[in-house]
């Protein structure tokens, strides 16, 4: 049962469910792997190749605070990058690259997130391979309900050698690295 003015009696989340009063705070949420997705794209071969992979672990939660601005985390196992390539792949996690041994995790620390319609402008930090560097992107809020929301970043570009990723064989590797996010967040608390 559901009361115009406030919280299903049997979910307790807002019975309105326009993205204002859902995503109004306070309230915690957890991703769902399951329906999120984290890909790359970079070139290689002296710019004439786009090497693309997906990350298999993702996890993650976010907090929406009273008066709607949030924060959050995203962390990705570094040695889950697939490329279709697995020598390629071992090679990502080594410590050329991600050095997925001493450091499992690639973070987003999520430590503001401003809403304005269906756009969000996030502010945080990314530690990739234990180094950490600010992160600022705007991404694109979808499918939002009372029990759930996404959240896509098309085209985030992070610069490999911030992060202390300059392995490059012969000059083979040119450019940045292109990220893309679907991340389907969970209500767990209102």
């Amino acid at each position: 049962m559901t009361h115009a003015d406030g919280p299903s009696q049997a979910t307790g989340v807002p019975a309105d469910d326009t993205p204002d009063s859902v995503l109004a705070g306070p309230s915690t949420w957890t991703l769902d792997p399951a329906r999120s997705s984290a890909s790359l794209r970079s070139k290689t071969i002296w710019g004439l190749v786009t090497v693309r992979g997906a990350f298999g672990e993702l996890a993650g939660n976010a907090e929406i605070l009273p008066g709607g601005a949030a924060r959050g985390r995203l962390e990705l196992g570094s040695a889950s990058l697939n490329t279709k390539n697995a020598k390629r792949d071992r090679h990502l996690a080594s410590a050329d690259f991600f050095n997925a041994a001493e450091h499992p995790s690639i973070v987003a620390d999520l430590a503001s997130a401003t809403r304005t319609g269906d756009r969000v402008a996030v502010q945080g930090t990314l530690t990739v391979a234990g180094q950490t560097r600010p992160l600022s992107f705007t991404a694109t809020l979808a499918e939002v309900t009372p029990a759930a929301f996404t959240l896509k970043a098309v085209g985030v570009v992070v610069d490999r050698a911030d992060f202390g990723l300059t392995w490059n064989q012969m000059g083979m590797l040119r450019g940045l690295t292109t990220v893309t996010t679907t991340l389907r967040f969970l209500r767990t608390a209102a």
